[in-house]
């Protein structure tokens, strides 16, 4: 199994950054890629400090920097550019992305949040 993807393409109208990993091609989506960055931003700065984001449906990336040979540095339209995308753990998001992308959604679900930014949820209890 490779650590590293054989072939990156950004997809900016589409905003799909496609990855080519083991002979395998991967999709993941600018709003996939922004919500699991792992900036301080998201990830807080120790255990339990996680910050689920949210509305960012629209986000779109600007450009990919080459970090040496560890990793990418994606520069969001939202102007987000603090985390760096380590090889490894961008073939680790392609390889659960379905699994990843649910567990989100549910906690989206869960804390009353939306990916539009542009939408408040509101729960009724019974």
């Amino acid at each position: 199994m490779n650590t590293k993807p054989t072939k990156i393409h950004l997809h900016k109208e589409s905003k799909i950054l496609e990855l080519v990993v083991d002979n395998a091609n991967y999709k993941l989506s600018a709003e996939f890629l922004r919500v699991h960055s792992r900036s301080a931003e998201v990830t807080g700065h120790g255990p339990g400090q996680e910050v689920l984001v949210d509305g960012k449906i629209n986000v779109g990336i600007e450009r990919l920097e080459a970090v040496g040979n560890y990793g990418l540095k994606i520069i969001f339209d939202d102007k987000h550019d603090s985390g760096i995308y380590s090889w490894s753990y961008l073939v680790e998001l392609c390889h659960n992305e379905p699994s990843l992308w649910e567990s989100y959604l549910e906690k989206l679900k869960q804390e009353g949040k939306s990916r539009d930014p542009h939408t408040s949820v509101v729960q009724f209890s019974p």
